[in-house]
């Protein structure tokens, strides 16, 4: 009997390939493996492919066997010899010989098109003897949910059966529900196929419990996302299951778990399937299952049926990833990430013991922050490390609690959140993790407080600093009065706020709040502790700011010293305070002498951390643009496009800094004679910025502005509408920051500054399009902070006018 065709069969593209080599087979041995997991559709598309052989016409004989073991692969041929040659019933294991043997193509004999199909094949050694002959005029084909070797081979190909596409998976339930007289929405129906994993087993099993229940689609998903509902009760009763199936889907992996777990290493399979189910089902990094603390868990679960524990291997667990690949259940490739069905998943899960569930959870969390790297290779490492913490935390967020703190792998989520530029996603993730802290530990508990104030860390940047003062100014009160006001949360609150007012325009009552605090931090810590060395760094940051050049470089060059001696020459702060002096050298006229002192550092990065590290981007971004100061624009502009290209590999295509270094590099396009290049880079600059940080932060206003002031000035030779552009932002800048903030000072400089207006715009009519490099680096230097932007806003002219005039 062939079973019956599913109701809304969907043609795939696995139909074709096994009509393929049919056609293109010629006289050829015809062997097909359909493998796949569990619920894919093998069963039905080897009927489809069976049915329409018979039906055309090009078989002669069809025989179908419900493979699940050998004695019924031998019942299924012995059975065929007794109705074709009228074989013994009462002797099968001869009847079945004798049935494979007629199968043998033979000298003088009728020709005979035959084919057999041996449907969900369990094990490959049941079927071992038992192939049939390999005959111009017959064909074979096996559906199974194994991946072993010795299902290829000898002229057999193997077939892996997929999911659905999105958009089959859709097709298929709404055909399904038309059926009946069911129409939903088609987002609904879109969401529900994703929910389920583009399951076909699953999604018809889903479409009957809709049908049956008269619930709707946003109903049963309703119910599938609640992760107290088991997967099981969402499912048809088995005498109610659509198409003559025989198991759910909850159901449906639990013999291939079973042969799994007794696939050498035995008795492995199972508790790393358990620890992958807690996992991201799109890709978990190898190492993480095969690790010490992986191999921990496996130690413990084996350990439970021996008499003597016996110490799990990294080929131990290799071997046990190897076994659940064999049967379907994951897919895993040495070095590559292993994925598994997010429905396989919440079944395993499903199925553990509270108990045994909570050590589960926690041995994924240890295995996943023990292979996480302090630094991240590139953005999709991060990514893939990111994806499976959320996924963890989804599922037991709660066990991931202890009764004194959070477990690591959430504080190194937050981590990598900030590093990777997903700053808003960071500071969210740490507000969170502060809200249950204090639910659990108290608002006094030092991971509280920590939380806290890493959730207000970047508030003063990516939102408003006034915000940000307001908030640090309460939790440095609370810190004091929680821990005591020398505790390391109640010093580091007091920097965060002092800048927070640097942040928002206060640059004296920044600096006095950091002089207090140094002489706290010097009579708690001692005069060269991290945090001493960092309150003297801002405390020079600041003087420069302020317009000090001269008193800042002499504080930074003390402090480099004591930096080198008491935390080594690559710590980050020594590194910082060699950038910031050679910053100061190029800004102070000396553009040759920065470029210089950021070789020499690059020099050393490169030798301590390579060429794609996330310390040594930031130098050799900052070594192109002091590369094009020095009068080499075209060397810069081709480091640039080296480090994009690093960047995007490493960072991820839409961090900030992407977008800072293509608004640098089309500046310096634009001076090679490329108009549309700086517009360009503006634009993305601003959009990356947006995103980020939302439509009116300043520094998206800031570069919006400028992009219009380039089309207006220098592309459409319109200095007038170039003013007003300056003057709208400064309106805006205005009433977002107020009168007196720096970045305010800074544009109302822009709108009194005709005469920039039109000397650029004279200067870009004698000589073409070309616009003056000058400009182009006051710009560049304006971007990042440099000298032109501190000199607007201490409103010296002096410097930014001999400039121009000179040009």
């Amino acid at each position: 009997m062939i079973p019956p065709r599913a109701l809304s069969f969907q043609h795939r593209p696995e139909v074709d390939q096994l009509r393929a080599a049919v056609h293109n087979g010629g006289t050829a041995v015809l062997g097909q493996v359909l493998t796949g997991t569990g619920g894919v559709g093998k069963t039905q598309l080897a009927a489809d492919y069976a049915r329409s052989a018979w039906d055309s016409g090009g078989v002669d004989v069809l025989v179908w066997i419900s493979a699940s073991s050998r004695a019924a692969i031998m019942a299924g041929y012995a059975q065929a010899g007794t109705e074709i040659l009228a074989a013994d019933p009462s002797a099968p294991e001869q009847s079945a010989r004798a049935f494979l043997a007629w199968l043998e193509p033979k000298a003088g004999q009728k020709p005979c098109r035959w084919l057999v199909v041996l449907d969900d094949v369990v094990d490959p050694a049941d079927i071992r003897g038992w192939w049939p002959p390999a005959s111009p005029r017959g064909r074979v084909l096996v559906t199974t949910r194994r991946r072993d070797a010795a299902l290829s081979g000898a002229g057999r190909r193997l077939v892996s059966v997929g999911l659905f596409t999105p958009q089959d998976a859709a097709a298929y339930i709404s055909a399904v529900l038309a059926a009946h007289d069911r129409h939903e929405p088609t987002d609904q129906l879109s969401g529900l196929a994703s929910d389920l994993g583009h399951l076909p087993l699953a999604l018809a099993q889903a479409a009957a419990y809709i049908i049956d229940t008269g619930v709707t689609c946003a109903r049963y998903r309703r119910l599938l996302a609640d992760r107290l509902g088991k997967l099981a009760d969402l499912l048809p009763e088995p005498a109610a299951l659509p198409d003559d199936q025989a198991a759910t889907v909850a159901a449906t992996w639990s013999l291939s778990i079973e042969h799994a777990d007794r696939l050498r290493p035995a008795g492995l399979a199972r508790p790393m399937l358990q620890l992958a189910a807690m996992l991201d089902p799109n890709g978990i990094p190898a190492d993480v299952l095969t690790g010490r603390a992986a191999l921990t868990h496996l130690s413990r679960y084996r350990a439970s049926g021996l008499r003597q524990p016996v110490p799990a291997t990294t080929d131990d667990a290799a071997g046990a990833l190897h076994a659940l690949h064999r049967l379907s259940l994951v897919t895993y490739s040495p070095d590559q990430p292993v994925r598994v069905h997010g429905l396989v998943q919440r079944s395993v899960r499903e199925q553990l013991a509270p108990r045994r569930l909570a050590r589960t959870t926690l041995a994924a969390a240890d295995a996943l922050l023990e292979a996480w790297p302090e630094t991240e290779a590139d953005f999709a490492t991060g990514e893939r490390f990111r994806a499976n913490a959320q996924t963890l935390r989804s599922y037991g967020e709660d066990l991931l609690w202890s009764d004194h703190d959070v477990h690591g792998v959430l504080l190194r989520l937050g981590q990598s959140l900030g590093h990777a530029g997903f700053l808003n996603a960071m500071m969210d993730h740490y507000r969170e993790l502060a809200a249950t802290s204090a639910q659990k530990y108290g608002p006094g508990h030092p991971r509280t407080l920590r939380c806290r104030s890493n959730s207000l860390r970047l508030m003063a940047i990516v939102r408003d600093p006034a915000e940000a003062v307001a908030a640090y100014t309460e939790l440095a009160a609370d810190c004091a009065r929680l821990v005591g006001p020398d505790d390391f949360a109640t010093l580091d609150a007091r920097g965060a706020l002092a800048d927070a007012r640097a942040e928002g325009g206060d640059l004296s009552g920044a600096l006095a709040a950091y002089e207090e605090l140094l002489a706290d931090e010097r009579r708690v810590h001692g005069p060269f502790h991290r945090d001493t060395l960092n309150a003297r760094g801002k405390i020079a940051s600041l003087h420069h700011a302020m317009g000090a050049a001269p008193q800042a470089s002499a504080l930074y060059e003390q402090l480099l010293a004591d930096c080198r001696t008491h935390l080594g020459p690559f710590a980050d702060m020594t590194v910082e305070i060699r950038g910031e002096l050679a910053g100061l050298k190029g800004r102070a006229g000396d553009p040759a002498g920065a470029r210089a002192l950021y070789e020499e550092l690059l020099a050393d990065h490169l030798a301590a951390f390579g060429r794609d590290d996330r310390r040594t981007l930031p130098v050799r971004h900052e070594l192109a643009l002091w590369r094009a100061a020095a009068g080499d624009p075209a060397g810069a502009a081709a480091d640039l496009e080296d480090l994009i290209a690093d960047e995007v590999r490493v960072l991820g295509a839409h961090h900030v800094e992407i977008a800072d270094a293509r608004f640098a590099l089309g500046l310096l396009r634009n001076q090679a004679g490329d108009t549309t290049a700086a517009p360009a880079g503006m634009d993305e600059s601003a959009g990356a910025m947006e995103e980020l940080f939302g439509p009116d932060h300043p520094l998206v206003i800031d570069t919006r502005s400028m992009r219009l002031g380039w089309q207006h000035a220098l592309l459409e030779s319109d200095p007038a509408a170039a003013v007003e552009v300056m003057k709208e932002q400064t309106v805006a800048l205005r009433a977002r920051l107020g009168p007196e903030h720096p970045r305010v000072c800074r544009a109302s400089g822009f709108e009194a500054a005709d005469f920039w207006i039109m000397l650029l715009t004279w200067c870009s009519a004698k000589t073409g399009t070309r616009c003056l490099s000058g400009h182009e680096l006051w710009i560049s230097s304006f971007w990042h902070g440099s000298m032109a932007a501190d000199l607007v806003v201490r409103r010296n002219w002096d410097e930014p006018q001999k400039r121009w005039c000179d040009l």
